[in-house]
C-alpha cells in the first residue's frame, strides 16, 4: 500500500509530463471520469461540501481501520479535483489523513491555476476530508 507522500509524489510526476495547463486540465477531467461515485443515498444536503462553487457531495466510511471516500460533483473539473484528493487520502487510516500535509497541491501549481473560487473549493474539500477522518479518529 502506497503512503500518502508516495501518492503525492506520483501525482507530481504525472503533472510534470504536461507542457501546459490545458493538458493538465484535460488530465483532471479524465481523472474525474474514474471517480469512485458516491451512492445516490448519500447525495444529500449534509454531504455537500460548503465553500465549493459547484455542488460536491462527499461521503466517508470507515472499514474498521481505513477511511474510504466516495464523491460526486455536478462540474466536470471539480469532479477531477475531488478524484485527485480521494486518490491521495482514501484507503488510509484516520491518523494518516489528519497528519497529511497535502503539499503536492502547491507543487503542481494547482492553486495558482484555479480560479479563486475553485481554489477555495479545493481547500474546503481537503478540510472536509480531514474533518471526517478526525471524527473517525475520535470514535
Amino acid at each position: 500500500m502506497s503512503t500518502i507522500s508516495k501518492i503525492q509524489e506520483e501525482i507530481i510526476d504525472e503533472f510534470s509530463l504536461f507542457d501546459d495547463w490545458m493538458g493538465r486540465y484535460e488530465y483532471l477531467i479524465e481523472l474525474g471520469k474514474s471517480l469512485p461515485l458516491i451512492d445516490e443515498q448519500y447525495k444529500t444536503e449534509e454531504n455537500i461540501i460548503k465553500g465549493c462553487q459547484s455542488r460536491v457531495w462527499l461521503h466517508a466510511e470507515n472499514d474498521g481501520q481505513k477511511v474510504i471516500y466516495t464523491a460526486d460533483s455536478d462540474a466536470i473539473l471539480t469532479k477531477g479535483l475531488i478524484a485527485l484528493m480521494i486518490r491521495v487520502l482514501s484507503h488510509h487510516t484516520p491518523e494518516e489523513i489528519v497528519k497529511a500535509d497535502m503539499d503536492f497541491v502547491d507543487k503542481i501549481g494547482l492553486k495558482e491555476h484555479l480560479s479563486p473560487t475553485r481554489a477555495n473549493g479545493l481547500l474546503s474539500m481537503i478540510k472536509q476530508m480531514k474533518y471526517y477522518a478526525l471524527a473517525m479518529q475520535a470514535k
